[in-house]
């Protein structure tokens, strides 16, 4: 379904913006998402970890496979716009080897967690690098698998330390300021979280991916609430991972491996959810396929093309408060999946 209605809800499929490999733009694997602040905010830049193959040379990261992308992704189908794309595989500084996330402060400074070499690489919106930060370890201040990163209005950083089972809160230089969470089932506890968000009263939203939930907490770590339960159902949840929140306060969360998105009132209540509405192959797909004859025959010979539609192990999303969508970084698929949240949406009347 292109246009859900829900719970008076509205979500408008827009377009998916995606991997050109004959032009060598787009994304390779996504695996995090975020907007940019200020004169930058219509941009969103994405990470990508996946392997590329480069000719003559056995699978590599070394080219295009991790990487930011920072693009404009348009209204429509082709209005998208590739900016830059900064950092490359390594473990020098400004380098990665497992870019887990990503987030911009408000002077347009992009932060981007490592959860392999576990620190933070600082860059200008233009993609130089600047800085480095973060050791390994359990101490405050160290980390065990950084993935989601968050900023605040204050430019405080809020860091998932997966491995570690925490939340931290730092400077934006890195000191420590507080952390929360412990490895366990109960509320307030965490195994193995991931995403993170914040809503416009400060409230912080984690994706507890073993624990097969999201959590939100007061900004200082207390526990207010759980959305999800473990299971395949509506409004159950497996490994979740991303997790965003919007201005109405409706919460969203990738469901991993049920292969979609699960959307909740702030009270917890199930509202609907997001299977992904690719029908059209985004423009820059359209590039590549268009150009190989033998590419569109093997297309138009596949049986059931609704399975190309939907979201495949989608690991982050974003809301996009300054155009009223949310952008699903739908991995397996090379790409990201847009809805519009409609607020002034007319249902049809409908004649005999």
């Amino acid at each position: 379904m292109q246009t859900l209605i829900a719970a008076g809800r509205v979500y408008d499929f827009s377009h998916t913006v995606g991997r050109s490999a004959a032009s060598g733009t787009g994304f390779r694997h996504p695996c995090a998402v975020t907007m940019g602040t200020g004169a930058d905010a219509n941009a969103s830049y994405v990470i990508s970890r996946g392997f590329e193959m480069i000719p003559n040379v056995h699978w590599s990261r070394t080219a295009l496979g991790v990487r930011v992308t920072k693009v404009v992704l348009g209204g429509v189908s082709g209005e998208e716009e590739l900016i830059t794309e900064f950092g490359k595989y390594g473990n020098s500084p400004g380098q990665f080897i497992w870019p887990a996330g990503v987030a911009v402060d408000s002077q347009g400074l992009v932060y981007v967690t490592d959860e392999w070499l576990n620190r933070v690489s600082v860059y200008d919106a233009d993609g130089k690098f600047l800085k480095l930060w973060g050791e390994t370890g359990k101490a405050d201040g160290e980390f065990d698998g950084p993935s989601g990163i968050l900023i605040d209005p204050q430019d405080d950083i809020y860091i998932v330390d997966t491995r570690n089972h925490r939340i931290q809160k730092l400077t934006k230089d890195g000191a420590h300021l507080a952390s929360w969470g412990e490895r366990g089932s109960g509320e307030g506890q965490l195994d193995s979280p991931w995403g993170i968000a914040a809503d416009s009263d400060g409230f912080v939203y984690v994706s507890d991916h073993m624990n097969h939930r999201a959590q939100k907490f007061t900004a200082e770590g207390a526990f207010v609430a759980s959305f999800g339960s473990e299971g395949t159902g509506r409004g159950q949840l497996g490994r979740p991972s991303g997790v965003a929140v919007d201005g109405d306060g409706d919460v969203y969360v990738c469901d991993w491996s049920n292969n979609r998105v699960q959307v909740f009132a702030a009270d917890s209540r199930f509202i609907t959810t997001l299977q992904g509405d690719a029908r059209e192959l985004s423009h820059w797909a359209k590039m590549t396929v268009e150009a190989n004859p033998d590419a569109v025959r093997r297309r138009r010979e596949v049986p059931n093309p609704e399975v190309e539609w939907r979201l495949s192990m989608p690991a982050d999303l974003v809301f996009d408060t300054l155009n009223q969508r949310l952008i699903i970084a739908d991995t397996q698929r090379q790409r990201v999946q847009i809805y519009n949240k409609l607020q002034d949406y007319a249902i049809p009347s409908r004649t005999i």
